[in-house]
């Protein structure tokens, strides 16, 4: 999945576009946007891709404001950026599942490929 690197957070890709956008609007966007390189990502987005590993599941910074938030009965996340686990994610995951709540149980269904214990 794609997004981007910005104030030391990730981003899901439709999140990345409105805040480019807003700083471009505000005459603070690089002069060269595809030239990655000629700016740091604390001043403007910096496309990545966010499905690599971690240490945790990644949901967009945007939070409950994320263009496309998760509804879980009325409480908002970003949206989950389907990334990868490291060895240390998984046993995250099945730490959070085995204590429950609604964002556990959405990473069980999201992660069903880990052998969580019944």
């Amino acid at each position: 999945m794609n997004g981007a690197i910005y104030a030391a957070d990730v981003w899901c890709e439709d999140c990345a576009e409105i805040i480019k956008q807003r700083i471009r609007d505000e005459g603070f966007a690089p002069k060269d946007e595809d030239n990655q390189y000629s700016y740091d990502s604390d001043e403007f987005p910096k496309d990545c891709d966010v499905s690599c590993e971690s240490d945790c599941p990644e949901h967009c910074a945007g939070r409950e404001d994320c263009i496309n938030a998760i509804d879980l009965d009325g409480y908002k996340i970003g949206v989950w950026l389907e990334n990868d686990l490291t060895p240390d994610g998984i046993e995250y995951v099945k730490d959070a599942v085995r204590d429950g709540g609604c964002v556990a149980a959405l990473w069980e269904e999201y992660y069903d490929w880990i052998d969580f214990p019944s």
